[in-house]
């Protein structure tokens, strides 16, 4: 049961970090944001090492966390980039897709998971296709890109579970870390190649070191959880912030809630419950 709550901790966590990473990223360069959001959270993690560290991690375990980091941020870098030319509740639940990476590994594995959890794994996959689905007219208004970048982004979110659960439980807080290191690696690696305008970016720096913040705290969180649960139950509670960040497109921007992705929704809670209730 714990692992559960960690993991939908990470959930909202990443779902109110995603959806103002993808407003801002309407306003400045995609890659200036996951930067500055990137060395936020990598500022907070190095803060709080000396009070969460437990030991010293080897340097496979952190070159792997590095790594895994790496892939986050490239999917950072697709999902904010599609939120900024898609709409946000149709492209977050693709990108949450991702989850498929780390639930086939965990299988592969041999993990086994109760009845009910498969069920409700099923169920939460289930409703992240049904929030995500749109008539062809509003799949139309939809880019192809942003679509594109959101599958860029599932495949780099399933990574970084599979990665983050590999070493998460040497060192939390090393792991956070390390994660953060890797992830501004690739962002400041992006920036040097593209060389995108700062500009205007100053007015932003509290709102992009919120971003920094949640998305740390997610890290944290679902780093605890994968310690606690099978990969293959926490990495889908992990994956539910499509529902948080749809909810807050739909209060604050009053993008339109479907009766479909209400039920969505509804359906992915349904899933929780019964990961939750085999737990």
């Amino acid at each position: 049961m714990l692992a559960v709550a960690l993991s939908l901790a990470s959930s909202a966590s990443w779902g109110i970090s995603d959806f103002m990473g993808g407003l801002q990223s309407r306003k400045h360069h995609v890659l200036v944001v996951v930067l500055l959001s990137q060395t936020a959270g990598l500022i907070l993690s190095f803060a709080a090492l000396p009070v969460l560290q437990d030991h010293t991690m080897g340097s496979g375990d952190l070159a792997l966390a590095g790594a895994a980091g790496g892939a986050g941020a490239i999917g950072l870098i697709g999902f904010y980039g599609a939120m900024s030319i898609g709409t946000i509740s149709v492209v977050t639940p693709i990108a949450a897709m991702g989850v498929v990476v780390p639930v086939g590994v965990g299988l592969a594995r041999g993990e086994q998971p109760s009845a009910i959890q498969l069920i409700g794994i099923v169920v939460a996959m289930v409703a992240v296709a049904v929030i995500s689905y749109e008539n062809d007219a509003e799949r139309r208004s939809v880019e192809l890109r942003s679509v594109a970048l959101a599958v860029v982004a599932a495949l780099g979110f399933g990574t970084f579970f599979v990665g983050v659960d590999a070493v998460a439980s040497t060192d939390t807080a090393n792991t956070v870390a390390a994660v953060r290191i890797g992830g501004v690696a690739i962002a400041l690696a992006a920036v040097a190649i593209i060389r995108p305008s700062f500009a205007g970016i100053r007015r932003a720096l509290p709102i992009i070191a919120a971003i920094g913040f949640f998305d740390i705290l997610a890290n944290a969180f679902f780093a605890v959880a994968s310690t606690k649960g099978l990969l293959s139950l926490v990495a889908v509670g992990g994956s539910l912030y499509p529902a948080f960040t749809i909810i807050l497109a739909y209060l604050v921007l009053h993008e339109r809630l479907t009766r479909l992705r209400q039920a969505g929704v509804a359906l992915a809670l349904a899933g929780v419950v019964m990961i939750a209730s085999g737990a």
